[in-house]
């Protein structure tokens, strides 16, 4: 009977197959296929029992309807004891079922063993409603008309049939039940001799029979492939679970990382940059002392290298606060007037050293863009186009075009110069990416380290758009990118930014400037300059050195602060600015704070402390920029 229900357990209809992990795969895959290859075994016999359960209340209804019933028919036809003890005994298996029922309801978590040995006492009770059913065949089968005969095969018949969703899923037990409730019923039609069609009546019920069997055979099967599909999905949401505590652990580690090389980056830029602006710093002590031509060219040279390192730590610092997400984009109209003037004061003496002719074109436009990011976009494109040009010249032109999204500006910056090769175009925005030629490049063509379309193509994506590139090797490039129209702002009266890299003169006669600063080397560099220009300076390298000053009754109160931001034993500039204002409050004493730390956090502490930031490092260009500044002291020719 089993190899026809087509299962080989008590508990389990057939189990599903689980195929094997594939090659490669996850521990935490592997486990959870494991898992679910268990699903077959005492996992899904629990899932049964649970299942027998969850379908009690219609079974018990079925069964209270049909006693009901069986007692309504052959009251007046049965024996009154009969029909009362076959009553009794079917009423009290009915509550017996039901206690099981409210037990597992008062404990719906029970353990697997519980169901187990739950499961036994439900067997017995089921076989013995079964037998019961059966016994009634024997009991009321003849009595009556037709129509009461009609009424037995009925209920038992339909009895049976209902059983088969309750017991589909334990194959020995829904035999066993219906053959208590069916054969017996057989046999008493088949041996019943007062009725001509008893005979043919019999074999219709075995038929009954058979199908039956294969009714349950087929539920059975559906039901165990659902019960195990329910399994196997509780098993991949838990597998689901698993591996996205992995990602997020991941992503957790990733960000980690991300923020710990962005922390070392900037920090190991700290060390880099002391040197470079001690540099700086000394190269320009040593112009003062000397009006040499020769020296002047040679300081010349060595604020350039300075620039350029200061241009290289600025590219690598771009990409490591984008890939953070350290860029705020605030769109807001820009005149591309006072946006080609910059362009045009910072670009057009590299470009008439080079022979080359800059040229804009569109300044009447205004455009509704991040300020700060289209500028420095269009510096690394004039940039760019200027060191792969040496003859001819570079356009940067704004136009106003029609597109299906409404009027937009298209941007665009042409150069004459040696082109990029079809087999770079792919890659030319790619990190430490330098594009090839047709001919060799120049050491002038390979400065850099390949970041600065990078970066570009970073900061148009977080303004919205994109830029393109169209080349000819030979014949020059063009690099292009759309940005919305703006309305033109009020007119703003002001002053020209100064340009920091400008000849400034700046006299600083009789001025006390107090410096706070721990390399000696930066301090040294930057008393010796601050002197050249006619200042005096008293210098300290900690905190402690400037409370020790502050406490002696020489002290006078500076006419400029300036202080490097990280000093020792865990002090910062800001604590050598309040303990030097606090001594000589009222007077509002002007700061200037140095840092060689790229990371940001400082502006808040800016506004509340009144200073102004640099970072380093500083070429003294900048540096007598910001001291006129904070001084009011008008720069000399």
């Amino acid at each position: 009977m089993k190899a026809a229900l087509g299962v080989g357990d008590d508990a389990t209809p057939n189990p599903l197959t689980v195929p094997a992990a594939p090659a490669g795969a996850t521990p935490a895959a592997a486990a959870a296929r494991a898992g679910a290859s268990s699903v077959s075994g005492p996992d899904l016999a629990v899932d049964s029992i649970r299942a027998l359960y969850v379908q009690t209340p219609a079974s018990l209804a079925g069964n209270l309807v049909g006693m009901l019933l069986m007692a309504s028919v052959y009251w007046p036809l049965a024996s009154t004891a009969a029909l009362l003890g076959w009553l009794g005994v079917g009423s009290l298996l009915w509550l017996l079922r039901l206690a099981h029922y409210l037990r597992f309801l008062r404990q719906p978590d029970a353990d697997d063993a519980t169901l187990q040995r739950w499961r036994g006492g439900w067997r017995a009770l089921v076989l013995s409603q079964g037998a019961m059913w059966g016994v009634a065949a024997w009991l009321f089968w003849g009595l009556g008309t037709p129509y009461h005969l009609v009424v037995l095969i009925l209920t038992v018949v339909s009895y049976c049939l209902g059983s088969v969703q309750l017991l589909a899923t334990q194959p020995r037990i829904f035999v066993a039940f219906i053959s208590l409730v069916l054969i017996p019923t057989i046999v008493r039609i088949a041996t019943d001799t007062r009725q001509a069609w008893n005979i043919e009546l019999a074999i219709v019920l075995t038929l009954l029979f058979g199908l039956t069997l294969l009714m349950a055979r087929t539920y059975g099967t559906a039901l165990g492939r659902a019960i195990t599909l329910k399994r196997r999905t509780d098993e991949l949401a838990a597998q689901l679970r698993v591996e996205a505590g992995i990602a997020e652990e991941a992503r957790r580690a990733a960000e980690a990382a991300s923020r710990a090389k962005t922390q070392f980056f900037a920090a190991a830029s700290h060390d880099l940059r002391q040197p470079l602006h001690a540099m700086g710093l000394f190269a320009e002590a040593l112009r003062q002392k000397s009006r040499d031509p020769e020296v002047a060219a040679l300081v010349n040279s060595i604020n350039e290298s300075v620039d350029a390192l200061e241009g290289l730590f600025g590219e690598l610092l771009d990409i490591t606060r984008i890939d953070t997400g350290g860029v705020d984009v605030n769109p807001a109209p820009v005149r591309m007037r006072d946006l080609f003037s910059r362009l045009r004061l910072h670009f057009e003496p590299t470009a008439f050293e080079k022979g080359l002719m800059l040229s804009f074109r569109g300044e009447q436009h205004v455009a509704q863009a991040d300020p700060l990011l289209l500028e420095r976009v269009l510096r690394n494109l004039v940039s760019n186009a200027i060191r792969y040009s040496d003859d001819g010249g570079v356009l940067v032109s704004c136009r106003l075009r029609s597109t299906a999204a409404g009027p937009r500006l298209l941007l665009q910056v042409w150069d004459s110069g040696i082109g990029i090769s079809a087999a770079s175009l792919p890659r030319i925005f790619d990190e430490f990416f330098q594009a090839q030629s047709n001919r060799p490049l120049e050491a002038h063509h390979r400065k850099g380290l390949g970041l600065g379309l990078a970066i570009v193509k970073r900061l148009t994506s977080l303004m919205g758009t994109e830029v393109t590139v169209q080349s000819r090797p030979g014949h020059g490039t063009v690099f292009s990118l759309w940005v919305p129209v703006g309305k033109a702002p009020r007119a703003v009266e002001g002053v020209l930014p100064v340009d920091a890299k400008a000849p400034l003169g700046l006299t600083l006669q009789g001025r006390l400037i107090a410096v706070v600063e721990d390399e000696a080397a930066v301090r040294e560099g930057l008393v010796v300059l601050l002197q050249a220009w006619g200042a005096r300076v008293v210098s300290f390298d900690t905190v402690d050195g400037v409370r020790a000053w502050l406490a002696g009754a020489a002290a006078e109160a500076p006419d400029l602060l300036l202080v490097d931001y990280r000093l020792p034993q865990g002090t910062t500039g800001i604590d050598a600015l309040v303990a030097i204002r606090a001594r000589f409050a009222p007077q509002r004493l002007p700061a200037i704070v140095i840092t060689g730390s790229s990371l940001g956090g400082h502006e808040d502490e800016a506004v509340r402390h009144d200073y102004h930031l640099l970072i380093k490092p500083v070429l003294p260009n900048k540096l007598r920029a910001m001291i006129a500044f904070k001084l009011g002291v008008r720069p000399a020719a």
